[in-house]
C-alpha cells in the first residue's frame, strides 16, 4: 500500500512545474489570451481578454461569430463555462470567439462601471467614490463605444478568425445600459444584442428618450434584441419609473418601445425569469440569451 501511495504522489507531483511545490501554480482557463490595447483618445489601457473555441486550432479554414461580453471579470468566464457546457453537450448552442471588454487597468471596477457604461453625467448625486482623490464620474458610455468600435474591433479582426458580420452583445445590469446605450445610438454595431436586466432607470430612463429619437431619424435597422430580467427585480408596490427597483417593468416597456417601430429586420425576444433576483439571474440570462442570439435566422 505506502509503495502505491508513493507512487501516486511521484505521478502528482511530475504534473506540476518545479516550483508548484512550494508555492501553487495561478490557475489559467484553457485556451485563453489576455491583452492590454491603449485607448488612444480616452489615454488609458485596457484588458481584453480572449476565449478561443475547441475547434479553433484543427479548423485553419473556419471563421467563427464573436460574442463580446462587458464585466469581464465576471462574465468572460461565466460565458465560457456556458459556450463549454451548452455548446459542448448540446447543439443549442454554436462555437464562438468569446471577446471579453475588461476594465481599464488602475481603475476600480465600481468606478470604471459609473463612468464607461452610463449613458450621460447625471448619475446619483449622492454617489461616493472608491477611488482617493477622484471624484465619481458618470457620462462615458459613448467615449467607450467609439474606443470598442474604433480599435478593440479591428484588432479582433486582424488578429483571430472571427466572422465579424456576426458579432454578439451581451451585458448584465451597468453593462448591458452600456448595450441598451450602443444599440439606442449605433445599432448597427452589433448584430444581436443580449440585454439582461439593464439599468434602464438610469438618468429618468434616458435610454428610452434617446432610441425613440434615433428612431425618428434614422433608417429601420436589421438586429436582433433578447431582453430579460428575474422575476424578484421588482418591488410589491410597482416603483416609480426611475428608480432601479422595477427591472422587470422596464424590461417590458422597453420591449414594447421597440416593437411599437414595428422594424421589418427586428427581431424581439422578452423573458422574465420566475425565481431570480437581481444577483442571481445573471447566468440564465446569458445562457437562454446566447442560445438564441447565436441561432440562425
Amino acid at each position: 500500500m505506502m509503495r502505491f501511495l508513493a507512487a501516486a504522489l511521484a505521478a502528482l507531483l511530475a504534473c506540476l512545474p518545479a516550483h508548484a511545490v512550494d508555492a501553487p501554480a495561478p490557475y489559467v482557463l484553457k485556451d485563453t489570451e489576455v491583452h492590454t490595447l491603449h485607448a488612444a483618445r480616452l489615454g488609458r489601457d485596457y484588458e481584453i481578454d480572449v476565449a478561443l473555441p475547441p475547434s479553433y486550432a484543427a479548423a485553419p479554414e473556419r471563421k467563427y461569430p464573436v460574442v463580446f461580453v462587458t464585466d469581464a471579470p465576471y462574465a468572460f468566464p461565466l460565458a465560457r463555462a456556458i459556450a463549454a457546457r451548452v455548446g459542448g453537450h448540446s447543439k443549442a448552442m454554436p462555437e464562438f470567439i468569446l471577446v471579453g471588454l475588461g476594465y481599464a487597468c488602475g481603475d476600480t471596477p465600481e468606478y470604471i462601471r459609473r463612468r464607461d457604461y452610463t449613458p450621460s453625467p447625471n448619475g446619483d448625486p449622492d454617489a461616493r467614490s472608491d477611488m482617493p482623490g477622484r471624484a465619481p464620474a458618470f457620462g462615458g458610455a459613448e467615449a467607450y463605444r467609439q474606443f470598442v468600435a474604433d480599435e478593440v474591433f479591428p484588432f479582433i479582426a486582424a488578429r483571430y478568425r472571427a466572422d465579424m458580420t456576426h458579432r454578439v452583445f451581451a451585458g448584465h445590469s451597468y453593462g448591458s445600459l452600456w448595450g441598451a446605450h450602443v444599440l439606442a445610438s449605433a445599432p448597427g454595431m452589433f448584430d444581436a444584442y443580449v440585454l439582461g436586466s439593464p439599468s434602464l432607470w438610469f438618468d429618468h430612463r434616458l435610454v428610452f428618450a434617446r432610441e425613440k429619437a434615433f428612431a425618428a431619424t434614422h433608417p429601420a435597422p436589421r438586429v436582433a434584441v433578447w431582453l430579460g430580467a428575474g422575476a424578484l427585480e421588482v418591488t410589491a408596490s410597482r416603483a416609480p419609473r426611475d428608480s432601479a427597483d422595477d427591472m422587470v417593468g422596464d424590461v417590458q416597456a422597453y420591449a414594447k418601445a421597440l416593437a411599437s417601430h414595428r422594424w421589418p429586420g427586428l427581431k424581439l425576444h422578452t423573458e422574465i425569469v420566475a425565481g431570480e433576483n437581481h444577483l442571481t439571474v445573471a447566468p440564465v440570462l446569458i445562457t437562454h440569451g446566447l442560445e438564441w442570439a447565436l441561432a440562425p435566422r
